[in-house]
């Protein structure tokens, strides 16, 4: 097998509202646009996003994402949280804050449902990397 790329599609209830999401506010260029299917890039990454209800999705499956989280790695996720949630932005779904196995994230919903976790990697607590030292 030789694989020539591999990327999530993530389903839409508003294809160009959730584009212009991804675009705006994180910084995707469109590669690709119909009414209903984008594609994003950003650097090496990839992104799509189909209309829900297209014909080529199967019966039983037309339905926009439940239980999604995109994660985006930056390097300085206080300034992107300020950008994205500063006034009249976003409202966070889970606060800025530093976890034990060694992330500094916010939370904050896209279109159609899925949530979006903006991460900066950080140590890890001395008492996290203790409780699995041995495993």
């Amino acid at each position: 097998m030789s694989v020539t790329s591999f990327y999530p599609v993530l389903m839409s209830s508003d294809v160009a509202a959730a584009a212009r999401f991804y675009r705006d506010l994180l910084g995707f260029e469109v590669t690709f646009g119909t009414d209903w299917y984008v594609s994003l890039r950003l650097g090496a990454f990839e992104l799509a996003l189909v209309d829900h209800g297209h014909p080529t999705i199967p019966d039983g499956f037309r339905a926009t994402p439940r239980g999604v989280i995109v994660n985006l790695e930056v390097e300085d996720v206080d300034a992107v949280h300020e950008r994205l949630t500063g006034p009249g932005g976003l409202t966070p779904t889970l606060a800025l804050r530093d976890e034990d196995f060694g992330q500094r994230h916010f939370i904050v919903e896209a279109p159609d449902g899925v949530l979006l976790d903006v991460i900066t990697p950080i140590a890890p607590s001395a008492e996290f990397i203790a409780a699995f030292a041995d495993a």
